[in-house]
């Protein structure tokens, strides 16, 4: 059993203590998240990941796929083929040439996406329910400064400390 963080780590001025409070953080939400959706979609993981890549893309051809997937070609289409068999995804040919095919989410792939985003939200949010309302104040800021800070480029951050 893990013992109670300090009430304040993040008071802390250690980049690297705060960094592994972060990545254990973003490991628990990932393990909640990751749960809700394997317990109720009947969908695999690797499947859910083709979705998200699709539905962040609109849509996307095999090729982008399996670059964003970081996998072969074959090993993508694969997964396309079971995906398009549970109606979750659709196949196109591109007007302009029949020799390129996009891949685009059906509405039932919608609807489990949708689904699926709502049982996470629910999941963290009981989790945050745990939390008393300053700790969740703090949290939201700290997000928001991470999320800022995460926008601006690393190089030009580091460029800036050395001078």
């Amino acid at each position: 059993m893990r013992s109670r963080p300090s009430p304040h780590p993040a008071a802390s001025d250690d980049a690297a203590s705060v960094a592994a409070a972060l990545v254990d953080a973003a490991g628990q939400a990932l393990v909640l998240a990751t749960s809700a959706a394997n317990d109720n979609s009947g969908v695999s993981a690797a499947q859910l990941r083709v979705l998200g890549v699709v539905d962040q893309a609109g849509s996307i051809n095999l090729t982008q796929l399996a670059i964003a997937l970081r996998t072969a070609p074959s090993s993508a289409s694969r997964l396309c083929d079971r995906l398009e068999a549970a109606d979750l995804l659709r196949r196109t040919n591109d007007d302009r040439d029949r020799r390129e095919v996009w891949l685009v989410l059906t509405p039932t792939a919608r609807h489990l996406l949708d689904s699926l985003g709502r049982q996470r939200q629910e999941t963290i949010a009981a989790v945050l329910r745990r939390m008393s309302p300053d700790d969740r104040a703090a949290l939201v800021l700290g997000l928001q400064s991470f999320s800022h800070a995460a926008g601006t480029p690393v190089v030009a951050d580091a460029k800036a400390q050395a001078s």
